[in-house]
């Protein structure tokens, strides 16, 4: 079979299979009466082999490889191409997210496109610094996909950068809240941390809706941040949240300051000393916790949390009753202070 009638039953170019015989991967073995050298049989097999190889993404150098030698391994090989494809398929994937984040974005020209990527590769950048700056031009009014910071602050750990990210996030508005709750169910610890914290930051009325929701979550590091948010506005949900972290030495002093502030409603502020004398009388407290917990009934107004000081002024454990005894008279002082 001459080369124009093997182009056209094979779909492959005239031109493509004189390069195949250049390359020695086909060359036709047999003449026609008048010379023209024509395709076996065999040869046409041969091509229709190198295009299945071909569309598998092997080089012509490596199907002429698979096809003539007698030592080749094909699995070797299918794993490099599966290692390749993969790299081609995220580095694809990159892409088509960057041009997202840049149609998200609205950009009115060019110089906005320009912008917009200069600033997501700063935030991909290995230099902390660049990071930092990249948030930050992005709170300050330049153009920046909320997606992308919340991408970025969801996988920073450099705690400038992550803080920078949070700000730049609280000043986009609500925006990246439905990412950011996707954030709280992450498989990664570090990553619903960082979410609950970015929600945290946001603190309007659609935040404060998540926050109540990881009230209830199952990874206690983010009932502890959403307790600490919330604890201030006054959400009584987030009292024995607040209370454990004062036993636990957890950011005690800001659960005992949320105790506080938690406390300025009377209901609350007999809740909260109820709360705290159980646990010190629940024996399951070490001298250090108790102390603590003495130290937050401090911020307690009410006649509930005075008598339960009025008991630990008289503790067998002497730094609880002296801390309990400070704390009487200051607020005594306080008390004759304000008459």
């Amino acid at each position: 079979m001459l080369i124009g009638e093997v182009a056209r039953r094979s779909g492959v170019s005239a031109r493509m299979l004189r390069h195949y015989d250049s390359l020695g991967l086909v060359r036709p073995t047999e003449r026609s009466g008048t010379g023209y050298r024509e395709y076996s049989a065999d040869d046409i097999r041969r091509i229709f082999h190198i295009e299945s190889l071909r569309s598998l993404g092997l080089s012509l150098r490596e199907v002429g490889r698979a096809l003539d030698d007698p030592d080749f391994t094909p699995a070797s090989l299918v794993d490099d191409l599966v290692r390749q494809t993969l790299d081609r398929i995220a580095n694809e994937t990159e892409l088509l997210t960057r041009l997202r984040r840049i149609g998200a974005a609205e950009p009115s020209g060019w110089d906005d496109v320009l912008q917009i990527v200069a600033l997501l590769q700063a935030l991909g950048s290995d230099s902390a610094g660049r990071r930092q700056r990249a948030a930050l031009s992005s709170a300050a009014g330049d153009p920046m996909p909320v997606e992308a910071l919340v991408e970025a602050a969801l996988s920073e750990d450099d705690p400038n950068v992550a803080g920078a990210l949070r700000w730049a996030l609280a000043r986009s508005g609500d925006g990246g809240l439905a990412l950011l709750a996707q954030g709280l169910g992450a498989a990664e610890a570090a990553v619903r941390k960082r979410a609950v914290q970015a929600i945290a930051a946001i603190g309007n009325d659609a935040a404060n809706t998540l926050l109540h929701d990881a009230l209830t979550n199952a990874d206690i590091v983010v009932r502890r941040y959403a307790a600490l948010a919330l604890g201030p506005h006054g959400v009584a949900d987030t009292i024995p949240t607040l209370i454990d972290m004062v036993v636990a030495e957890v950011n005690d002093v800001d659960a005992a300051d949320a105790l506080s502030a938690l406390a300025g409603d009377p209901a609350c502020a007999d809740r909260i000393a109820a709360g705290l004398v159980a646990h010190l009388d629940s024996g399951a407290a070490d001298s250090s916790a108790r102390r603590r917990l003495t130290q937050a009934l401090a911020g307690i107004p009410g006649s509930a949390a005075s008598r339960a000081l009025a008991e630990l002024a008289q503790d067998e454990d002497r730094g609880v009753a002296l801390t309990a005894a400070y704390i009487i008279r200051l607020r005594d002082a306080g008390d004759s202070g304000g008459r």
